[in-house]
């Protein structure tokens, strides 16, 4: 890390205040050297060992963990982790907290999983990215020739009864394809997955990577939640028992590693992928559930693991590779450990298999009947009732240079975006409360029934991402959440209430007290499953609170009033209800609410200041608001001229025009995105930042997360990832295989050669604490390997080989040794001896 980095996040604190106090001297060896590094890493002369890091000193977590740093780089000192510091906020009862500790060697005494990366040849690298783009671009071909060959069958109806029934034929067969092609593909090209390792860029990874790719594009994904989408695994050889919910739409890619019980329920935003990505190779492996198993929200199921009959695993947790959650036992925490709480707080409801079976069969039927022709031949019914539409945008109606092209597409395009924008909100505001009639809160329903479906609708229909990402991050998104339902008690504008990512299973029993700012991420959890049954209720978030990133809140939490959660704390549902303090980690542990020197920005809060302020920074939001509305919306009508032209010339090209389309537009959004984001930053990198809410720097900054971004998934296992990421600036080595890694701040993050990025995994260059905005470089060193759903801070440095485990919290200033294991919430080294996968008895 550049010291100008450290110097203007971590300013010292005042020294006469610091010398003005008592200062006990040091009595052991111990208490000596920890005094002395401490001292270095604040820059005074000394520090009392009585002395409090935060209270007396002024220290801040990004302090301290330079201070553990520098502590494990020195051979004579056991080494100190985040967590003992805060267990043990003085360097007396540090020393004493680290007496019985063996001294940690510069070096991690434990060796990764497995040996450094092999890097892989550019040839085959460049090779690999040849065939996924060769196999889209048959795909689409394909994709293009059964349109056209239906498309022109459908426009032959006469009148609109014809079409809709020509609709409903050649839609219903062309989803019953779209469903059965990923399947018979993953049959055909793999057969039945077993516990294996390969790399990546290979032959069987490219085998991989298409199955994978297949499996996501399924339209099956659209019935997570529904039975369908059990039968929908079962046909891809995943085990699963009678009355199994699964409500994550992560899809597991390698199904015939997993086995589930009967009434097994799974929740939102789970991993069970059967596979991981590990040193540049992809291990897969087994992920086996019992029967009545729970899983929570937001949690991670790694390779090899296992969980007997009746056993439960908490939200915000993680199984490595290797745990086993005897039956009966309920688990918690990154990595999971025993705890006495009952996780399913719900009693069973009746739903037997002729419910379920019905439930699937209605969807079927309005699915085929209603949605898929109005989708495959609505256009033609419209033409068809009003003719003059066909006149108008009928083939050979005008020439590909006419001006009659950019002038329908500019209509078209700006009735169909704004419509969308204002018909959507008056539609939000309005349809879903009327569903919530149907649902009392703290009433158990069973499951696929009428009030299941309304449930599922509300939450459908107010968890559009649209307008939290137009709305988010300004005051403005706190009238949106008002509208929606949210019970906001009496706002305290601050300008960034809220991010562009907040998601809630109803918001009808969302209530946020005064004064409360919450960052991206946040799910809150006020709906209750077991395999037959769902209650909703109400999960009260309390006043004067911060929340941090990609937490989820169940109601019951047991936090009140000023508290400070931590990015991917676990929310706590058991104890005392906790007010005035900080929680950090799974499972959680009390921290400082907060400390001197993230308070230096607190006199622009309140009063004359922060009305000045927030006004500015409104006006700034609103223009924000307008500029990103036009951006997506150019997009949008660059995509509809595009649709329009291929209208024009479809009598002479027909599907190879379509192949075209889906490429082009493809391509087109990515240079598109790119060249929007960099030039908000005028193609200049980021510099690390300390400042309030409130500065003109952080409302720019904030552009930049609104930039549109959602089509970098597409490329995910590419080398295409890599080469957009070197577009938005990242500075990325060669032959990274990114399998889903999301970078907030791309300027300020270094990814070093043949580094393996799992699906769910995070690298976040900044921190929003109350009003304090944060930002610094991370490095990632060459071969290092983020786990699945890995979350790394700012300030990080990661030595060369290192890992990061799947679902860990590396903390801001982290410094994790080259070759060393880390993992947990927060991450610390895994001293134990690491588990050998039963991938790695079957290399190629």
């Amino acid at each position: 890390m550049e010291e100008k980095s450290l110097e203007v996040l971590t300013p010292g604190p005042n020294e006469s205040a610091i010398d003005a106090r008592r200062c006990t001297d040091p009595e052991t060896d111990i208490e000596r050297d920890l005094a002395e590094v401490l001292a270095d890493v604040m820059c005074v002369e000394r520090v009392s060992v009585d002395s409090h890091f935060f209270d007396d000193l002024g220290a801040n977590s990004l302090v301290m963990a330079h201070f553990c740093a520098r502590v494990r780089k020195r051979a004579d000192l056991p080494s100190a982790s985040m967590k003992d510091i805060y267990r043990n906020p003085t360097i007396r009862s540090l020393a004493t907290g680290l007496a019985d500790t063996v001294p940690a060697p510069v070096e991690s005494s434990v060796p990764a999983s497995t040996e450094a990366v092999s890097p892989v040849g550019t040839v085959r690298y460049a090779l690999c990215g040849t065939l996924q783009f060769l196999l889209f671009l048959g795909y689409s071909f394909l994709a293009g020739l059964v349109a056209d060959l239906g498309y022109a069958w459908v426009s032959e109806g006469s009148d609109v009864i014809d079409i809709y029934l020509r609709s409903f034929v050649f839609g219903g067969a062309g989803f019953v394809g779209l469903c059965t092609f990923p399947i018979a593909a993953k049959w055909l090209l793999v057969g039945r997955w077993k516990s294996r390792e390969f790399p990546v860029w290979g032959l069987t990874y490219l085998c991989f990577w298409t199955v994978k790719v297949l499996i996501h594009a399924n339209p099956m994904i659209f019935f997570v939640g529904n039975p369908l989408y059990v039968l929908y695994l079962r046909a891809l050889g995943a085990r699963i028992g009678k009355g199994v919910t699964i409500l994550s739409r992560n899809v597991p890619v390698c199904p015939d590693l997993l086995t589930i019980g009967a009434g097994t329920v799974i929740r939102k935003d789970s991993f069970f992928l059967c596979y991981r990505a590990h040193a540049g190779r992809i291990q897969t492996g087994r992920v086996t559930l019992g029967r009545d198993v729970f899983i929570g929200e937001k949690t991670v199921l790694d390779i090899d693991t296992s969980m007997g009959d009746g056993a439960q695993l908490g939200h915000t947790s993680t199984l490595y590779s290797g745990q086993a959650v005897p039956g009966g036992q309920r688990w918690h925490g990154s990595p999971a450990q025993l705890t006495q709480h009952d996780y399913l707080g719900i009693g069973p409801a009746s739903c037997g298999t002729l419910r379920r079976a019905g439930f699937g069969l209605v969807t079927v039927l309005q699915l085929l009947f209603l949605y898929v022709p109005l989708t495959v031949g609505g256009a033609y019914m419209l033409v068809t009732l009003v003719p003059a539409l066909h006149n108008r945008l009928g083939p050979g109606t005008m020439g590909f240079t006419s001006t009659d092209l950019y002038i329908d597409a500019l209509i078209l395009s700006l009735v169909l975006f704004f419509g969308f924008v204002v018909v959507g909100l008056a539609v939000l505001f309005t349809v879903p409360r009327l569903l919530n009639l149907a649902v009392k809160p703290d009433k158990v329903y069973p499951l696929y029934g009428f009030h299941y479906s309304a449930h599922r609708a509300i939450g459908r229909m107010t968890n559009i991402k649209f307008f939290k990402w137009l709305f988010g991050d300004s005051s403005y998104i706190v009238h949106y959440l008002r509208g929606l339902g949210y019970d906001l008690s009496r706002v305290e504008q601050t300008g960034s209430n809220f991010g562009t990512e907040v998601q809630h299973e109803t918001p009808y029993l969302c209530s946020v007290g005064s004064g409360t700012m919450v960052a991206d991420g946040l799910s809150i959890v006020n709906a209750e499953f077991s395999s037959t049954s769902f209650r909703v209720s109400r999960a009260s978030i309390g006043p004067y609170n911060f929340l941090g990133n990609n937490i989820a809140y169940p109601s019951g939490a047991r936090t009140g009033e000023n508290c400070l959660l931590a990015t991917k704390v676990m929310v706590p549902l058991d104890g005392e209800v906790r007010e005035g303090v900080g929680l950090l980690g799974s499972p959680c542990f009390e921290i400082p609410r907060s400390v001197e020197r993230d308070s230096r920005f607190d006199h622009l809060r309140s009063g004359h200041e922060l009305r000045r302020s927030l006004a500015a920074k409104n006006r700034y939001n609103l223009r924000s608001m307008v500029f990103f509305l036009l951006v997506r919306w150019l997009h949008f009508f660059v995509l509809t001229i595009l649709g329009l032209a291929n209208a024009e010339l479809y009598d002479s090209y027909g599907h190879v025009l379509i192949a075209v389309f889906l490429v082009f537009s493809l391509g087109f959004t990515a240079v598109y995105f790119v060249l929007v984001e960099r030039g908000i930053a005028a193609f200049r990198a980021l510099r690390p930042q300390l400042c309030s809410i409130y500065d003109p720097y952080f409302w720019w900054h904030e552009r930049l997360w609104k930039v549109p971004d959602t089509y970098l998934n597409v490329f995910n296992g590419t080398p295409f990832k890599n080469v957009i990421w070197r577009m938005l600036g990242v500075r990325i080595g060669s032959r990274v295989f990114d399998d889903g890694c999301y970078l907030t701040e791309r300027t300020l993050t270094t990814i070093g050669n043949d580094c393996t990025l799992n699906a769910g995994s995070k690298i976040q260059c900044h921190s929003q604490e109350d009003g304090t905005f944060k930002s610094d470089r991370s490095t990632i060193a060459p071969g290092c390997t983020l786990g699945v759903g890995a979350h790394v801070h700012y300030g990080v440095t990661m030595g060369d080989g290192a890992v990061l485990a799947p679902d860990s919290f590396l903390m801001k200033g982290e410094e994790v040794p080259q070759h060393a294991r880390w993992g947990g919430n927060p991450a610390t080294e895994m001293r134990d001896a690491p588990y050998r996968p039963e991938a790695l008895t079957r290399k190629e």
